[in-house]
C-alpha cells in the first residue's frame, strides 16, 4: 500500500492479490497538488493491472486538474494493451458533487461510473 499526504488529500492504492485490480483511494480534493502522487500510485507495476479503480467516496471535491490525470490514468492504460486484452479503468462512489462533474465534463461517456 502506498500512502500520500498533501495539504489535507491523501491517496492510498490497494493491489488486489492476483495483481489485476488496483484500486486507487483519493481523498480530501482531487486537484494538481496530488498530480505527482497520483501518478505514482499507478506507475511500475509489472505485470500491469488489468483493472483500476479509483475509489472516490472520501473526496470532496475534484477539478479540471484532476480529470486530466484520469484522462492520463486511461491513456496508460491503452498503452498497456498487450496479449492480455484491454485495461479498464472504473470510477467508483463519487458523491453528488463529484458526481456531478464527472457527468458534466462527460466523463460518463469515457469511463465506466459506479
Amino acid at each position: 500500500m502506498v500512502v500520500s499526504e498533501q495539504a489535507g488529500a491523501r491517496i492510498e492504492t490497494d493491489l488486489s492479490e492476483d495483481g489485476d485490480t488496483l484500486v486507487i483511494h483519493v481523498s480530501g480534493h482531487f486537484d494538481f497538488n496530488l498530480h505527482r502522487e497520483f501518478q505514482h500510485a499507478y506507475q511500475n507495476y509489472f505485470p500491469v493491472p488489468k483493472q483500476y479503480c479509483i475509489d472516490l467516496s472520501e473526496t470532496l471535491h475534484i477539478d479540471s486538474a484532476a480529470l486530466g490525470m484520469l484522462l492520463l490514468l486511461r491513456d496508460h492504460c491503452l498503452a498497456g494493451e498487450d496479449d492480455c486484452g484491454q485495461r479498464t479503468v472504473e470510477l467508483r462512489n463519487a458523491n453528488a458533487h463529484v458526481e456531478t462533474i464527472l457527468q458534466v465534463s462527460n466523463f460518463d461517456k469515457i469511463f465506466t461510473i459506479r
